[in-house]
């Protein structure tokens, strides 16, 4: 493997409407695949564009209220048409792409729609990752977690020229554990695509959208580009999406951020694998991956989900 260690990513918010029939996602990708071409031929005379991640919804989100007419009017099977058009644009560019989700169809999984979020690079489609806490109660879509005898992975993480990269999508990064088996499993770049909203994202007073994002940069000691959705109410109600993607690195410095606020851009920051490979080799104080006492926590995980619900006078 040619390894490239030092390279900028490109976090891609869009502001786009919402689709209502799968039959607009040709015309969509098209609009990503531009975003594509003018951050990678755009900063071609500074750096080189490696990895470029769009956010969740990016294609299609849940409008429906029901599993029926996700799966009826919007949701595809993985591969597709449109995972095969971007693989063409990043044998044509040498980029990583992590797509915006899908709603995803499986005949494995007949009565399941998943939120699904694809990471391609020059040889092809090389993972997906399927959102594994839907945000409850809007998402009607399923999470892999609660599907008796699902066999594939739950949080992939896939070794590449450019380091071992691990996807979550939006709600899944307030729970630690998603991102912790991700670095666990190896990931030197935490990948967010997602799409936060109002009044929990990218502002104050709440801000969660950089909170989240730097304290898992700075626990699983990885880089996270995280997208997000920068879309108007305006397109897809009833929420406001305030974009702020953001470049962080491993000790949960913001490298590069959008301004918050609705509206599509493009925001690139440096990953330097060859850091994060020398200061993990190196480094004693503030290693929180070797100095995880895993055997600790045993108990807490061994009790039944529904008795860790958060319940007047305590848990359980």
């Amino acid at each position: 493997m040619n390894e490239t260690l030092r390279y900028y990513a490109a976090a891609c918010q869009t502001d786009l409407p919402c689709p209502r029939d799968r039959r607009e996602l040709h015309d969509r990708v098209g609009v990503l695949l531009g975003m594509v071409d003018r951050a990678v031929v755009g900063y071609a005379p500074f750096f080189d564009i490696k990895l470029l991640v769009f956010p969740e919804f990016a294609h299609a989100a849940p409008v429906y209220e029901t599993v029926e007419e996700l799966r009826d009017k919007l949701a595809v099977p993985i591969p597709n048409d449109q995972t095969e058009r971007y693989a063409r644009k990043a044998r044509e560019r040498a980029v990583w792409i992590q797509t915006g989700t899908f709603l995803e169809v499986d005949p494995k999984w007949p009565d399941a729609v998943f939120n699904t979020t694809c990471l391609i690079g020059p040889d092809g489609l090389l993972s997906r990752y399927r959102k594994v806490n839907p945000w409850l109660p809007w998402e009607v879509h399923a999470s892999p977690h609660d599907l008796e005898g699902y066999d594939e992975p739950l949080f992939p993480v896939v070794e590449t020229e450019i380091g071992r990269l691990g996807t979550a999508i939006c709600y899944d990064w307030l729970f630690p554990e998603v991102t912790r088996a991700l670095a666990l499993g190896g990931a030197e770049v935490l990948l967010r695509v997602s799409a936060y909203m109002d009044p929990w994202g990218a502002t104050p007073p709440l801000d969660w959208w950089t909170l989240f994002n730097r304290a898992r940069a700075v626990e699983n000691m990885a880089f996270v580009v995280a997208a997000n959705q920068g879309a108007s109410a305006e397109h897809y109600p009833p929420f406001s999406w305030p974009g702020g993607s953001m470049v962080v690195d491993f000790d949960g410095r913001i490298l590069a951020q959008a301004d918050p606020g609705p509206g599509e851009k493009i925001v690139v920051g440096p990953v330097d694998i060859a850091a994060l490979r020398h200061e993990r080799g190196r480094r004693r104080g503030h290693d929180l991956l070797s100095h995880l006492r895993t055997e600790a926590y045993t108990d807490l995980y061994a009790r039944p989900s529904d008795r860790l619900r958060l319940r007047p006078g305590g848990i359980g």
